[in-house]
């Protein structure tokens, strides 16, 4: 008996250690721009596996630590293994349809041998020798994909087996599905076990839901929360909250199953499964904009809902099985159709374009468009959408199950603690760290806060805790909650009201646990409070993916309730405009031309401009940056050929220079003269460069070269007040500058936050140069630049550049001159302290 237990917890362990293998290999071989197992149909099956045999793996431990009888493992396999036999032998199918061999055998040699696997559960004289031998024939297909992938490698591409290649097929989808339509086939076959694990019951293929299928339902809820981040990293919010959503489903369920092992069948308060219904009506009306497939799939969640709350013990009673039984239906039929287009050139057709033909029907919508810029970071770089929707999505919930009254009875006979500690918690710190991800700071800070309160509040007073630790240690730690809380509420009065409504009825919810705990709570004043917070939230809800979906009209959510300068991002006060559009470009130039200063992206950092002619501009700018008299200004030009009205009074070495080192991230500091006269600077000259010379330069960034060649010749300073750190993203200019910025061209991150290479030229004429600061630019790169036009200038035929005597980044480190360039500090040269 003990071998026959080791043998089955050695079972365990390799099914858990061979998917998790699988996983782990993707995820570490993987890079931002590669994946070692691509998203195709190939890879989806890969992951599927994975989890095929990691849920079988937690399956066998079960057994092998007696929590299963071994006459229930039969009841607690089947269900995972004939959902992965249909979902298998669909994908396998499909791969049949668009010729796929290795795809097909590995698909289809899985499903039958899952297929045996329940039938030797059956008899035990059949099925075992089928399930070996089918698992042989996958392992000889992937050695032999495996050995044909090296070949190719080996040989460069030119010996390539029958099967073995991973080129996709050039299908054209539609912009917002890009990047995640894969995934989809794995959250799909998610849907399908979960549903089967329930609908077996009712069929009669095993008894009851049971403790052995808490393994197929957890991991089915841990996929889907990771499907619900690739679907946040994919820009597609919709999809990430409904796989959020259905995460929050497979917990409760697998609760509800776990319980059951010590004889419990808790049942759901009826407030939450209704309020959960209209929330997921809510998403598939708006999931509609993607297909009505999508939409109509979503509406059978809905129904799931209305089933759980139309009978207590919804997970172990007929109709919810029954819902689920169509679910298992619809969710194949999914799978289909979605694998099917995945990985075929033609498309079975889902309604994709009815909705926007229906809201054009209609007219005062429109539709925003699903864009880049739609889910643009904050602050820095993000590969991630907008959480928000499914945060207070998770608040709604959180809230209208804690209004749920135990009173007397086993609290954990009341399906409360995996709604609040799943939708209130772990998805709350989903979206926390997505909110921090895009530069959210507040939102970040308010949604992981939110989430820890209702983790420890769910487990204390839902986990059989409570009544042991009631009073005033319990106290103490929500008296902390309300203190920082009260710092949130500070801080969303300078957001808008909603945020300020949402932390404030938070407090109030706070204040009832706090009374509750010291045994001081009036009557229905916690379930009122908790009500409250829940309509704010929906709303707060509401507003975001009615706000995501539509361009104009828009839900509000109430302006700053209390503003400062370089406070709320300031798009309302001053334009902040794409810079990949001409006509924002155009916008700024007018901006420019009529007296106004804006902040501009370049090949470095954000600057700050103004139009020379425009002196009370340039004065302006001067005075906005609080710039200290060694700080001046530089001129910034699109082209050499702005200088052509001048082009007699500067030196042509120089000009050659220049057109030979330009457009780059090099500033040529050159002599001052009475050519800068022509830029009709006036008295606004004195501002720019020093008496004696002036720092120049043509930028190797088309949006800032478009941008001068409309304005003409500007005055340039870098956009943050003296002394602070550079500005590397469109929203720091106008946090930092204020309401005196007349408008900003946004380009998100700054591509380089290393300054330019600043290049002395005020001695080129005896032909040597030296360097202030070496930046951007190597110093090798410009003496190999300035040496090349020397050359053609015959200065000095046969003489070596003096400038790469002792030059250790010079090839050559001899020469016959006496001169040696320098390097300046930026403490030495007040040009360079300005210079960008």
């Amino acid at each position: 008996m003990a071998q026959h237990l080791s043998l089955h917890v050695s079972v365990g362990i390799l099914g858990i250690s061979a998917g998790s293998l699988l996983l782990l290999v993707n995820d570490y071989g993987s890079s931002p721009d590669k994946d070692l197992i691509p998203h195709t149909a190939l890879g989806t099956l890969l992951l599927i596996i994975a989890a095929l045999l990691a849920y079988a793996g937690l399956v066998y431990i079960l057994a092998g630590q007696k929590v299963l009888q071994p006459t229930e493992l039969r009841s607690s396999l089947v269900p995972g293994l004939a959902a992965f036999t249909l979902a298998l032998l669909l994908i396998g199918s499909v791969a049949v349809l668009v010729k796929k061999a290795v795809l097909c055998l590995i698909a289809v040699c899985i499903s039958l041998a899952c297929a045996h696997q329940i039938a030797g559960l059956s008899a035990t004289a059949f099925g075992q020798s089928a399930t070996a031998a089918n698992y042989l024939l996958v392992c000889v297909v992937g050695a032999y994909f495996g050995f044909g992938r090296l070949l190719y490698i080996i040989t460069h591409g030119k010996v390539e087996p029958p099967g073995t290649d991973l080129k996709r097929r050039d299908v054209q989808k539609p912009e917002q599905s890009q990047g995640c339509g894969d995934a989809v086939s794995v959250a799909l076959v998610m849907n399908l076990l979960s549903a089967c694990v329930l609908a077996c019951p009712l069929l009669g293929v095993v008894p009851r839901l049971s403790v052995g299928h808490v393994p197929w339902l957890w991991t089915a809820g841990v996929f889907q929360l990771a499907m619900c981040i690739l679907f946040y990293r994919a820009m597609d919010t919709l999809a990430a909250t409904f796989y959020g959503f259905t995460a929050l489903l497979r917990f409760a369920e697998g609760y509800s199953a776990l319980l059951s092992f010590y004889s419990v069948e808790p049942f759901s308060p009826v407030p939450f499964p209704v309020v959960f219904s209209v929330l997921f009506f809510i998403l598939a009306l708006f999931s509609c904009q993607k297909s009505l497939l999508e939409g109509l799939y979503q509406l059978f969640f809905v129904a799931y809902c209305i089933a759980i709350a139309a009978q207590p013990q919804g997970f172990f009673q007929g109709g919810t099985q029954g819902v689920q039984a169509a679910i298992f239906i619809v969710s194949a039929c999914m799978l289909l159709i979605t694998t099917f287009n995945m990985v075929s050139t033609k498309m079975i057709p889902t309604g994709k374009d009815y909705f926007k033909a229906l809201i054009a029907k209609m007219g005062g919508l429109t539709i925003r468009a699903h864009d880049k810029e739609l889910h643009a970071p904050y602050l820095g770089y993000s590969k991630y959408a907008d959480a928000e929707v499914l945060c207070y999505a998770c608040s709604v919930l959180a809230a209208f199950a804690i209004t749920a009254t135990v009173g007397d009875r086993n609290p954990l006979s009341v399906l409360v603690l995996p709604w609040v500690v799943v939708a209130g918690g772990a998805l709350h710190l989903i979206c926390g760290s997505v909110a921090f991800s895009r530069g959210k700071t507040f939102e970040s800070t308010v949604f992981i806060l939110y989430g820890m309160m209702w983790t420890v509040w769910g487990l204390t007073r839902y986990g059989g805790l409570y009544g042991d630790t009631r009073g005033f240690s319990v106290a103490i730690g929500i008296i902390s909650f309300m203190l920082f809380n009260c710092l949130v509420t500070v801080a969303a009065l300078f957001m808008n009201v909603a945020w300020f409504a949402y932390s404030v009825t938070f407090q109030l919810i706070l204040i009832s646990f706090l009374l509750d705990a010291v045994g001081a709570l009036p009557y229905g004043y916690d379930i009122g409070v908790t009500i409250i917070f829940g309509l704010v939230s929906f709303y707060c809800f509401l507003a975001h993916i009615f706000n995501g979906t539509f361009q104009s009209p828009q839900i509000p959510l109430g302006r700053p309730l209390v503003k400062l300068d370089g406070v709320g991002g300031g798009a309302d006060i001053c334009p902040h405009v794409p810079a990949r559009k001409a006509t924002s470009v155009q916008q700024i130039a007018e901006i420019m031309k009529n007296g106004g200063i804006c902040g501009m992206p370049t090949d470095t950092v954000y600057v700050l401009v103004a139009a020379c002619n425009r002196p009370d501009a340039v004065v302006k700018a001067y005075k906005v940056k609080k710039q200290a008299q060694d700080r001046p200004m530089s001129l910034w030009i699109s082209s050499i050929k702005q200088l052509e009205p001048v082009r007699h009074l500067l030196s042509p070495l120089l000009l050659d220079f220049m057109e030979a080192a330009w457009p780059s991230s090099i500033s040529m500091v050159i002599p001052r003269g009475p050519w800068m006269d022509t830029f009709g600077l006036g008295d606004a000259a004195k501002h720019i460069g020093t008496p004696q010379s002036i720092a120049i330069r043509n930028p190797d960034c088309t949006v800032a070269t478009h941008l001068i060649s409309q304005v003409g010749p500007i005055a340039v300073t870098s956009a943050n007040p003296t002394g602070e750190a550079d500005t590397t993203h469109h929203n720091q200019v106008y946090a930092k500058l204020g309401k005196k910025v007349d408008g900003v061209l946004c380009d998100g991150p700054s591509p380089e936050n290393i300054a330019s290479t600043v290049v002395d030229c005020t001695n080129i004429e005896t032909g040597n140069i030296g360097f202030f600061r070496v930046g951007l630019i190597p110093k090798s790169k410009v003496l190999q630049i300035f040496e090349e036009v020397q050359k053609r200038h015959r200065i000095s035929e046969g003489q070596t550049n003096p400038a790469f005597e002792n030059d250790p980044d010079s090839e050559s480190g001899t020469g016959t001159g006496n001169t040696t360039p320098c390097t300046v500090s930026p403490e030495q040269s007040p040009v360079l302290r300005n210079e960008l």
